[in-house]
């Protein structure tokens, strides 16, 4: 363990990347993914497949901190999670599996780049709308007067396990997915439960998710271990700062211009 430590070269560029990145996470709460993996591929460079696969791994690593905490606030409904990840799991499986099958090659290059273009377009418009689903949600919740029944009943629990099942590919083919798509479809799916628990789940389905995927990535070869632990230097701090001052900044207009810039990158990802 401490040769690998002592054989990793630590980019200054990329830890300052990590440390913009992180800040936002902790403001928005929106997952790194839908941040790091387009900034790699456009500013870095980086081959879509290795920035797809790093990424994972930095998203387990920092996730797996969020899961610690919400399990000791007991906000994580593990029921979900484990819906979610029959569908999730299977499906990451099968994605790695043709990633394995076409390599690095230009199609699959250019399958990684859109999907994640695409997925930038939706979690823009989740972020812009999440408020707006988060209240007819609750509206429907109300009218259903459903707060007696089984939370995980037959319909619902279907639902949860094909909501797994499109996260595992998006979030396996992208890094995307995990956060602002994960949690809205939950929204809608369990409006009785409080945000917090919501969240929590969420994160708790994204740790075993993003490692699978990531060290899937890993053993293919597509993943860069000087890049993961340059990233993680910069963006720990960063979502410790972002945290801090989540509370003092203006939370629609920051998700607004947030929510635009996924846009743009976005359009750029699917028209290169």
């Amino acid at each position: 363990m401490a040769g690998l430590a002592a054989s990793l070269h630590i980019n200054p560029l990329y830890s300052v990347s990590g440390l913009a990145v992180g800040i936002l996470v902790g403001l928005t709460g929106v997952g790194g993914g839908s941040l790091m993996t387009p900034l790699l591929v456009l500013l870095f460079h980086v081959h879509p497949a290795t920035a797809v696969g790093t990424d994972l791994l930095y998203a387990a690593i920092t996730k797996g901190a969020g899961t610690v905490i919400h399990g000791f606030k007991s906000t994580i409904n593990w029921m979900i999670v484990g819906l979610l990840a029959l569908g999730s799991i299977p499906a990451t499986i099968a994605t790695l599996y043709a990633i394995h099958h076409f390599g690095k090659s230009d199609a699959m290059s250019s399958l990684i780049t859109h999907v994640l273009g695409y997925a930038l377009f939706v979690t823009a418009a989740m972020l812009l709308l999440r408020g707006v689903i988060q209240k007819l949600a609750e509206k429907r919740f109300e009218k259903a007067e459903v707060e007696h029944r089984p939370l995980h009943t037959g319909r619902r629990a279907i639902l949860t396990i094909l909501t797994g099942l499109v996260l595992g590919f998006l979030v396996s083919l992208s890094s995307v997915g995990a956060g602002a798509l994960g949690v809205t479809a939950l929204i809608m799916l369990y409006p009785q439960l409080p945000i917090v628990k919501i969240v929590g789940s969420d994160i708790a389905h994204a740790v075993p998710l993003t490692f699978l995927a990531g060290m899937g990535y890993f053993f293919i070869g597509n993943v860069d271990l000087n890049m993961l632990a340059s990233l993680l230097i910069g963006s720990i701090p960063g979502i410790i700062i972002g945290s801090l001052f989540a509370s003092k900044v203006p939370e629609k207009v920051l998700r607004g211009l947030l929510a635009t810039v996924l846009t743009l990158v976005g359009f750029k990802l699917v028209t290169a």
